[in-house]
């Protein structure tokens, strides 16, 4: 089983749409027994709360349904439990390699290195931007990078 921890700062808006996005991706692929997906935040600001309403509507728009998701805080165990571990953003990937326990910083990547025709590195933060449907498009792109990746280093 590949896993796969999305992580941005609060983990209402960014994180649970990759993963849902990503969730999805692995379910049309037929792959669900093979790939787990999970989200968390930096910061534990939204700890227990649902993904942004702004989120969810983006996400439903595109028939993804990321509603019963839960905010959480990253902690340093989840390098251990993930295979890939990424950051939304150049902060969030800073506070990751922060818990990061020694020897286990391969694992830790931005998200958008997995889709370099974007000319970005940092998936923005529509909390404070907005741009939600920019965001999940950038997101659906990194998602499909991603799943070529797993597929041709562990399927």
């Amino acid at each position: 089983m590949v896993k796969v921890l999305f992580v941005c700062l609060g983990n209402i808006c960014r994180s649970p749409t990759a993963e849902g996005v990503f969730r999805d991706l692995v379910r049309r692929e037929g792959l669900e027994g093979r790939i787990a997906v999970d989200s968390a935040g930096t910061a534990a600001y939204h700890v227990g709360e649902a993904p942004d309403p702004r989120a969810q509507q983006a996400a439903r728009k595109r028939g993804i349904d990321i509603g019963g998701l839960r905010g959480r805080q990253a902690k340093a165990v989840d390098f251990e439990r993930f295979d890939y571990v990424l950051a939304m953003d150049r902060s969030n990937h800073r506070d990751l390699l922060r818990i990061c326990p020694t020897g286990q910083e391969r694992k830790l990547s931005l998200f958008l290195d997995f889709a370099p025709g974007q000319g970005a590195r940092d998936v923005p933060d529509p909390y404070y931007e907005g741009g939600f449907d920019g965001v999940y498009d950038m997101i659906e792109e990194a998602a499909k990078g991603l799943l070529a990746d797993i597929r041709a280093k562990h399927l």
